[in-house]
């Protein structure tokens, strides 16, 4: 007789990370299919990283207090109103652990992050998916409508991954007003440090406009503009009676010494840091308007990346960029995610993307 496993498990969607590139003869090949930062790790976040050796033998401080601080300080919140986690992911699971029972429904759009309805299925919570709209926005409205007694959590993908596309500020204020203050917002904001458009809103702005609700909660990381995906390090700005909880909900000694380190140091560094976040804008609008001239059609993204619906092309369009020495990010039939990478990177995904679209256009 086998182990008892909970029947629920089957039944949830493994998790599909970017692929590395195949390797190509006389071709560098390029990994664009993670979202990560493609500069290297600033000498000073080096430095912390290796005095921070010599307590690798000790447990990190489990309540994180000199990063927290850290935090408090850069974001104007309090100490009590911060929890951390193992990256965006993990606080993201504390979130639904702290709020869901095996009846807690969540709300998120869909196609957003990929992980949102794998968290709800490992904790037992019921993922309720709202279709984007046609232009790759969230559909508030279809969310607002989603809403049950059973509802105890919203996720907005904030600008949304995979498609680039963020919430507007008005938009967003209609919405929050009109959610039962019972039911926690989450503004999932991995990329927002990428976002150009001025109307889109600062979460953590919202947070202390909206103070007395206290259901509005922030989801950030150190991974993308911090370059730190390898360390594991996110944080959740919520109200001090949701942060505590979260803090309940953490696994114990989660966040390592090293990855405190590195992200106080990152802290330090943000000015550097954020110049090559603009760098990385500029390359972005770069391959947006070549993919545009080309005769592509794709939103306006927020994020690190670009978004092509292709459709039952999916799959093709990423074997083509296979082999030509590059991994990018397919989504079924859906479409597909590429990161904006090195210069190089982006301008062989360009060549790539316009030989694939004279293909598709002399076979019609």
């Amino acid at each position: 007789m086998s182990p008892y496993l909970r029947p629920a498990v089957d039944a949830i969607p493994a998790y599909i990370a970017g692929k590395p590139p195949k390797h190509v003869p006389g071709l560098l090949s390029y990994k664009i299919s993670s979202n990560e930062n493609p500069y290297p790790t600033l000498p000073e976040i080096q430095e912390a990283l290796i005095t921070s050796l010599d307590e690798v033998n000790r447990y990190p401080d489990m309540h994180a207090v000199a990063l927290s601080q850290a935090l408090s300080e850069r974001f104007s919140v309090s100490t009590d109103e911060l929890a951390l986690g193992t990256g965006s992911v993990g606080v993201l699971q504390q979130f639904v652990q702290a709020t869901c029972d095996e009846a807690g429904e969540v709300i998120h759009a869909w196609r957003s992050f990929e992980a949102y309805p794998i968290v709800c299925a490992v904790n037992g919570a019921k993922s309720v998916a709202t279709p984007l709209r046609a232009d790759e926005s969230h559909d508030l409205s279809a969310m607002l409508e989603a809403i049950t007694p059973k509802t105890r959590l919203i996720l907005i993908c904030q600008p949304n991954n995979p498609t680039g596309v963020a919430v507007r500020d008005e938009e967003l204020r209609q919405f929050i007003e009109q959610v039962p203050e019972e039911i926690t917002i989450v503004l999932d904001e991995a990329y927002i440090e990428f976002a150009t458009d001025p109307a889109i809103p600062d979460g953590i702005k919202l947070f202390h406009e909206y103070a007395e609700h206290e259901n509005i909660a922030i989801l950030r990381t150190f991974s993308k503009a911090y370059g730190l995906a390898s360390l594991r390090v996110g944080f959740a700005i919520a109200a001090p009676r949701v942060a505590g909880a979260l803090r309940k909900c953490a696994v114990p000694f989660g966040v390592s010494g090293m990855a405190q380190a590195a992200a106080i140091a990152a802290l330090k560094c943000e000015p550097q840091l954020l110049k090559r976040v603009s760098e990385i804008k500029k390359e972005r609008a770069r391959v947006i308007a070549g993919l545009r001239t080309q005769g592509w059609s794709t939103p306006d993204s927020q994020g690190n990346f670009v978004w092509l619906r292709l459709g039952e092309a999916t799959q093709a369009f990423s074997k083509e960029c296979l082999e030509h020495g590059l991994s990018i990010r397919a989504y079924g039939d859906d479409g597909v995610r590429v990161t904006i990478g090195e210069a190089a990177a982006n301008e062989r995904f360009l060549e790539v993307a316009g030989m694939f679209l004279k293909e598709i256009n002399k076979g019609k």
